[in-house]
C-alpha cells in the first residue's frame, strides 16, 4: 500500500519528508537514517537529504514502505 504524503509548497526535502512520513522525529535524525536505509526516489536510489521532492514523485524506502508525494 502507497501512503499519500500532501505537500503545500512546490517541493520539500528528502530530510523534511522523512520527518513529515514520521519517519524520524528530527531532522537532525535525517542523515543517520539515510545512511541506514536504502532510499529510492522514483526507482532511483537517492540519499541526499537535500533531494527535491515534489507532486507525482514515488518514494521506497527500505523496510518502511511505499510513499507518494500529492
Amino acid at each position: 500500500m502507497v501512503q499519500k504524503i500532501k505537500i503545500d509548497t512546490e517541493y520539500i526535502t528528502l530530510g523534511q519528508f522523512l520527518k513529515l512520513a514520521e519517519l524520524i522525529d528530527s531532522g537532525g535524525m535525517a542523515k543517520w537514517f539515510l545512511s541506514e536505509y536504502e532510499i529510492k526516489v522514483n526507482g532511483q536510489q537517492d540519499q541526499r537529504r537535500g533531494r527535491k521532492l515534489r507532486a507525482g514523485d514515488k518514494i521506497s524506502i527500505q523496510n518502511a514502505g511505499s510513499f507518494e508525494i500529492v
